[in-house]
């Protein structure tokens, strides 16, 4: 058993490097993993360049091989070290220039002996981008390298987005957790392609179609038209394969045009679970907690403010398997803006199991 370091590091860290995320920096330079906050979720970090360390990454998680990670890297500069810089197109440089750094994972033409071929799975691309947090950005530049990084939980559990969700999964199997505070977009980066000039949304994330389309207003953009792949398939993006996300309660969702009949619904289905003897919750939003009884309801965000269902929904599952709740049913929500990408969480937390009232 690994004895993982901890750090707590200010956001407001100004350009100044303190000692902690040097020693975590100086970590990861020596092929160890890292977790570190960004303004989506946490992401464990590794030298993309070390295959070792990339092991390290997969093996703390329990991670799938064939599952890509995305590469993080402090600025556009990097690049030239990892992708054929020769296909980097126009529209390209309009989507970095808007959303580095930021929740955009743009997927590249992975140039030969870049990075370690466990990063990409194979896959002749790579998924790359900047985030835009402080701590994140600090770290990164001190330890001089790509960092690959997909979310620091352990495999198939909902994402952290506080640094004591990764303890909880990790503390004892990787090297370090710098300690930022709570995450801000709060689900995963938006992973998109580019082929032949039209934009392919592969996983939707913290960034919005209508984002994207207003960046690129003269570009054609294909939502993804399914959230799984095959068993033989190689998935060319992070979260779209194997189960993601999920509490360990059974969960479905309940969606339905009339509030009345949702309500009703849920209501009757969860009295039905305690009558079973099982332990039941319900994740709803705040203008509509108080309509239901159950042993566990959570108010997750707003639906007048989608972005704050995005911050909460993660604590929100991890919040289910903490209390104990063994029988969960949650409302969908509209799937505008963020509301895809909060829907396309929830429907791999519930393994798909979707009621229509």
């Amino acid at each position: 058993m690994i004895v993982t370091k901890y750090w707590k590091v200010d956001q407001g860290i100004g350009t100044e490097i303190g000692g902690d995320l040097a020693e975590a920096a100086l970590l990861l330079r020596s092929g160890e993993t890292v977790a570190f906050p960004t303004e989506t979720v946490y992401g464990l970090g590794a030298d993309a360049t070390n295959t070792a360390a990339v092991e390290r990454i997969f093996s703390a998680k329990g991670r799938p091989s064939d599952n890509p990670l995305i590469v993080h890297i402090a600025d556009v500069e990097q690049l030239s070290c990892l992708i054929l810089s020769n296909r980097v197109t126009e529209d390209h440089r309009q989507l970095m220039g808007v959303f580095w750094p930021g929740p955009l994972t743009i997927v590249l033409p992975v140039k030969t002996g870049g990075i370690s071929p466990l990063v990409t799975a194979g896959l002749k691309t790579v998924g790359v981008r900047i985030p835009d947090h402080p701590v994140a950005l600090q770290l990164l530049r001190e330890a001089g390298l790509p960092i690959a990084a997909p979310s620091a939980n352990s495999s198939g559990r909902p994402s952290p987005t506080l640094a004591s969700h990764v303890r909880d999964d990790l503390d004892g199997l990787i090297g370090g957790i710098v300690d930022g505070g709570a995450t801000g977009v709060g689900v995963e980066s938006t992973v998109i392609e580019l082929v032949a000039g039209e934009l392919y949304i592969l996983r939707p994330g913290g960034v919005t179609a209508e984002q994207l389309q207003s960046a690129l207003p003269a570009i054609r953009i294909h939502e993804p038209e399914r959230e799984e792949v095959q068993d033989s398939e190689t998935p060319r993006a992070p979260g779209m394969k194997y189960t993601h996300y999920a509490p360990k309660g059974f969960m479905h969702i309940v969606q339905g045009g009339d509030l009345e009949t949702v309500t009703e619904w849920i209501q009757k289905d969860i009295d039905a679970a305690k009558a079973r003897g099982e332990s039941t919750g319900i994740l709803t939003f705040e203008e509509r907690a108080s309509r239901y009884h159950a042993d566990l309801v959570i108010a997750c965000g707003s639906l007048s403010q989608p972005e704050t269902i995005a911050q909460d929904l993660y604590a929100a599952l991890r919040q289910f398997d903490q209390e104990g709740v063994q029988y969960i049913a949650a409302e969908g929500c509209p799937e505008t803006g963020i509301g895809r990408a909060i829907m396309n969480r929830l429907r791999k937390a519930a393994g798909h199991r979707l009621v229509r009232v």
